[in-house]
């Protein structure tokens, strides 16, 4: 098993677009299938509540390392925390860098997930199989979201 997860996808939209749909909370809130309850700031955490059926017990916490304006956009969280029961707060977290490079009138959007080798033996495999099949159908879910048109506002998608 690999430490990382990396998916790269080229988008039919400009950088402007997709920064966008990666930092504005809403935006993010409607592809990623969570209802965010406020704006992405570095250095602090950001919370909503999972909304793709059958994880709606889900809490979403990610802390926000770094908003490179339509470069670079990065939070670290606990990997496949999903249990109510369970405290993670111990645990180390993994790091998501999603990076864009222009390409023509397109993105390419790079994502990383980094870390899994310190998560706890019991829970790495899974966490690492989980956010690996995760990341395949976000990076299709923002896809969809920008190839919806140049979509000033989330709402109604």
């Amino acid at each position: 098993m690999s430490d990382r997860i990396e998916k790269r996808i080229e988008l039919k939209a400009p950088v402007s677009r997709v920064w966008r749909a990666l930092t504005d909370y809403r935006e993010f809130g409607a592809w990623f299938r969570v209802n965010m309850s406020g704006p992405f700031e570095p250095g602090k955490e950001a919370i909503g509540q999972i909304t793709h059926p059958g994880y709606e017990h889900v809490t979403w916490r990610a802390v926000v390392q770094k908003m490179e304006p339509e470069r670079l956009f990065s939070f670290t969280w606990h990997p496949y925390a999903i249990e109510p029961d369970v405290d993670y707060s111990t645990e180390p977290q993994t790091l998501i860098e999603l990076r864009l490079e222009p390409k023509g009138e397109c993105t390419v959007l790079t994502l990383i997930e980094s870390g899994f080798d310190s998560i706890p033996a019991h829970r790495r495999a899974e966490a690492f199989r989980m956010n690996d099949n995760g990341w395949a159908q976000q990076m299709e879910n923002i896809r969809r979201h920008v190839d919806a048109g140049s979509g000033e506002t989330a709402h109604g998608r």
